[in-house]
C-alpha cells in the first residue's frame, strides 16, 4: 500500500507540474495581454506599456518568467493579481468556500437522488416506474446546466417569486447568526438544485445498470433459494457491490468540483471560482489564471488518489499494490 501511494504521489506531482507549465506557456501565447487593459487608454504610449510590463515582469522571456514564478511558488507566493492588486492566494481563498459549498451540495444531492431512483427502478426492470424514471433521466441528461439554471430562475424566482434570482446573500438585509445561515441556504436552493438535476441522470444510469448486472450473480439466486429476506439481500450484498461504479463516478466529479460548476455560478452570479476564472480570462490576469489552474490540477490529482483508496475500502477484494 505504501509503495502504491508513493508511486501515485510522484505521478500526481509530475502531472500537476506538466499541466502547470503547459498552461503557463499557452496563456502567454494566447492573443491579448493584461497590460493593454491595465493601461486604460485606447492608445497608450509605448513608454507606459514598457513600464507596466517591467513592473509585472512581462518584458522577460517566457522561460525566465516561468522560473521566477516557480521560485516564488516554492516560497508559498502565488503572485499578485494584476487586476485586483491583491495576493492571488487571498482572492482565491475568498472564492473557494462558496464554490465548495455549491458544488458539494449539488453533488451530494445528485448522488443520493440518482442512486435511490436507480435502486427503485432496478427492482422491476421494464416496468412502468422504471420507464417513467428513465425517460425523465434522459430528458434531464440532455439539458445543459446553464440552460436549466435560466429555466429555474424564470419559474421559481421571476414568475413565482419564491426564491432570489442571484447572489449568495442579501447584502441589503445585513443578516447575522442563524438568519445569515438561512439567507445563504435560501440563495443556495436554485443553483444547487440546478446542479443536482443535471447530475442525477448520470448516477441513475450507472446505478441502475450496475444493480441489474449484480442481480444476475449466482450468489443472489442462492440467497433467494435459501429463503433470505429480499430487502436484506439488496441492502447487505447487492447494494455494496453495485455502488462501486457510482463511487468512482462521484469521485471523478469531485475531482473537478472546483471548476465544474463555473457555468452555474455565472448564471446565478454566485461569488465562486467560476466567476473569478471568467473575469481573469477576460482581463488576461495571468497570476490569477495560473493560481486557479494550479488549484484545479492539484484538486484533480488528490481526488484521483482518494478515489482509489475509497474503492479499496468499499471492496476488500481490491488490493492496491
Amino acid at each position: 500500500m505504501s509503495r502504491y501511494l508513493l508511486k501515485r504521489f510522484l505521478t500526481a506531482v509530475l502531472t500537476v507540474l506538466f499541466v502547470f507549465v503547459l498552461n503557463f506557456v499557452l496563456i502567454r501565447l494566447a492573443p491579448g495581454d493584461p497590460i493593454t487593459i491595465l493601461a486604460g487608454q485606447d492608445n497608450p504610449s509605448q513608454e507606459q506599456i514598457d513600464i507596466l510590463k517591467a513592473k509585472y515582469g512581462l518584458d522577460k522571456p517566457i522561460f525566465v518568467q516561468l522560473l521566477a514564478y516557480l521560485k516564488n511558488l516554492l516560497k508559498g507566493d502565488m503572485g499578485t493579481s494584476i487586476i485586483y492588486g491583491r495576493p492571488v492566494f487571498d482572492v482565491i481563498s475568498e472564492r473557494l468556500g462558496p464554490t465548495l459549498l455549491l458544488s458539494l451540495t449539488g453533488a451530494v444531492i445528485a448522488l443520493v437522488i440518482g442512486t435511490s431512483l436507480a435502486i427503485v427502478a432496478s427492482r422491476k426492470p421494464g416496468g412502468l416506474l422504471d420507464n417513467i424514471i428513465s425517460y425523465i433521466a434522459y430528458v434531464l441528461y440532455s439539458m445543459p446546466a446553464f440552460w436549466l439554471g435560466l429555466i429555474v430562475i424564470l419559474f421559481f424566482a421571476s414568475y413565482l417569486g419564491w426564491l432570489p434570482t442571484a447572489g449568495m446573500i442579501d447584502a441589503r438585509a445585513g443578516y447575522t447568526g442563524w438568519a445569515h445561515v438561512l439567507d445563504v441556504a435560501k440563495h443556495l436552493i436554485l443553483p444547487a438544485g440546478a446542479l443536482a438535476l443535471v447530475g442525477v441522470p448520470a448516477y441513475f444510469r450507472i446505478g441502475r445498470s450496475s444493480m441489474m448486472q449484480v442481480v444476475k450473480n449466482d450468489y443472489v439466486n442462492l440467497f433467494k433459494a435459501a429463503g433470505m429476506d429480499r430487502k436484506k439481500v439488496y441492502r447487505k450484498y447487492l447494494f455494496r457491490e453495485a455502488m462501486l461504479p457510482t463511487i468512482t463516478t462521484f469521485g471523478i466529479r469531485l475531482a473537478y468540483i472546483i471548476g465544474g460548476s463555473a457555468a452555474t455560478e455565472i448564471v446565478f452570479a454566485w461569488p465562486g471560482m467560476g466567476t473569478l476564472v471568467l473575469s481573469a480570462i477576460q482581463t488576461r490576469d495571468y497570476p490569477m489564471l495560473m493560481g486557479n489552474y494550479l488549484i484545479l490540477s492539484i484538486s484533480v490529482a488528490v481526488w484521483m488518489i482518494l478515489v482509489d483508496l475509497i474503492y479499496a475500502v468499499a471492496d476488500p477484494r481490491i488490493r492496491l499494490s
